[in-house]
């Protein structure tokens, strides 16, 4: 098999649908640490291959060398099966999209550039009877261990929660306009009036500070991308009146690309299942599913245009959080999120669908997985709270989203079955917690999510 390397970028662009003809990769350890020194230039002392879905991930350490002296020492090699690797563009948004959030202070990794001084390179592969081509990528490795390996208390879900309502937050600024006002350190321009330094006067500072979170300032950040200043606090010099400093904004001309109409793991998706609901057989999981389905036909694509939009992470699942640890003052073990993974589901979506999502896979390990949607709702509120309508889709959105897992699950596992134990992890417990809450009903489940969001209110959490 001949690997042919192409270092400039791609400059195509594709639509996001999931194609059932698309070809997982299949790199060796050997061929794997080839890609790793020819595209990036770094010399591979140990690489092992790390579980995936449909794309092929390798954990690689490197040797130092003259060259490489500084930096760190772990990555992971990501390489986007055929299907992703149409669609440059959009990997190309989500690399941005990570090394924004880092930025912001998310602990996201860092994306190491080629040789070529890209973030992504496309390897083509001629096996002799055709040749195949893959989008390549390379991200430090984070430190810590996925959450689904560690009993999940209230807290931590809250913090989840929590932390998903602001990620979507941070990134909402991509999808709506503000007014600019230009300023630096030297001074600020607003509404006509000017302020400079030590001579700020009071009047110009007011009227600046009125503008609250609409103060921006665009700069060129080490990603190329333009970001604009939001939030913070600003010194003014002189007057005594400190002003809210902005926090970073996400803008990328290639953004559209994260309009994901016909991906399967779109959360608007669910219809689509239907196509593949012969990999489920006959039986009652197949009735419930076909139940669910109808009921997201009716109710909830009737109610998106009440729904509020945002860029979301769209598979904040428990393998891709990662925890560390660490002793309180009595001892007990106090966990914190060290890492978040996997941005390749990110699109546009919606506040409800992201917590909808994260509800359903913190409850995947849960001894009592119907009260995880209480904690974690009330982590999101507190950033994020939901309207009426959104609430009321919260408990179909759940039900919809195990559908997906399940069933997709199922229908891989026949394309990939030496890929089975990584691909029914949901499975073990998503039929059983499924079934339980569609038989104890949507107000059953409610009234047990809403009054545990609401506890937390009164600062005494259920």
């Amino acid at each position: 098999m001949m690997i042919l390397v192409t270092q400039k970028k791609i400059m195509s662009s594709g639509d996001g649908q999931q194609s059932q003809a698309l070809t997982k990769p299949s790199f060796s350890e050997v061929q794997a640490s080839a890609l790793v020194e020819s595209v990036f230039g770094l010399k591979v002392s140990k690489i092992q291959p790390l579980p995936s879905y449909d794309d092929q991930n390798f954990h690689v350490c490197i040797a130092r060398t003259k060259v490489t002296t500084d930096g760190p020492n772990e990555y992971v090699l990501k390489i986007s099966n055929t299907e992703s690797s149409k669609t440059p563009d959009l990997i190309e948004v989500q690399s941005h999209i990570i090394m924004f959030l880092r930025a912001a202070g998310f602990p996201t990794a860092s994306v190491c550039r080629t040789k070529g001084d890209n973030i992504t390179s496309l390897v083509s592969v001629d096996s002799g009877s055709e040749v195949k081509s893959y989008l390549v990528r390379l991200l430090t490795y984070l430190p810590g261990r996925p959450i689904a390996e560690i009993p999940i208390g209230p807290q931590l879900l809250y913090e989840i929660g929590k932390l998903a309502a602001k990620l979507d937050k941070t990134l909402e600024t991509g999808v709506t306009r503000h007014r600019t006002v230009q300023a630096s350190c030297s001074g600020f321009s607003c509404c006509g009036a000017q302020a400079r330094g030590h001579q700020t006067s009071v009047a110009a500072a007011r009227g600046l500070r009125s503008w609250g979170s609409q103060a921006l300032e665009h700069r060129r950040d080490s990603y190329g991308q333009r970001a604009e200043l939001l939030h913070g606090v600003w010194d003014l010099p002189g007057s005594g009146i400190q002003l809210e400093r902005p926090a970073l904004k996400f803008h990328h001309p290639k953004l559209s690309s994260l309009h994901r109409e016909n991906f399967i793991w779109n959360l608007k998706s669910v219809p689509l299942l239907e196509k593949y609901l012969f990999a489920l057989g006959q039986n009652r999981n197949r009735e419930i599913v076909e139940q669910v389905i109808q009921l997201f036909k009716d109710e909830v694509m009737t109610s998106l245009g009440h729904f509020r939009e945002c860029i979301i992470h769209g598979d904040l699942n428990d393998h891709n959080i990662l925890i560390e640890s660490s002793k309180s003052a009595f001892g007990d073990a106090v966990y914190q999120v060290s890492g978040i993974l996997d941005f390749d589901d990110m699109s546009y979506g919606y506040y409800v669908f992201e917590v909808a999502i994260t509800i359903m896979y913190m409850m995947i390990e849960s001894k009592t997985p119907i009260q995880v949607g209480g904690h974690v709702l009330a982590g999101f509120e507190s950033v994020v709270p939901l309207t009426p309508v959104e609430r009321g889709a919260l408990f179909l959105l759940v039900c919809s989203r195990f559908c997906q897992s399940l069933v997709l699950a199922a229908y891989s596992c026949q394309l990939y079955p030496e890929n089975e134990e990584y691909l029914m992890i949901t499975a073990k417990t998503g039929w059983k917690h499924l079934q339980q809450m569609f038989d104890m009903g949507q107000r059953a489940v409610e009234e047990i999510w809403f009054e545990t969001a609401k506890s937390y209110e009164s600062g005494i959490s259920m």
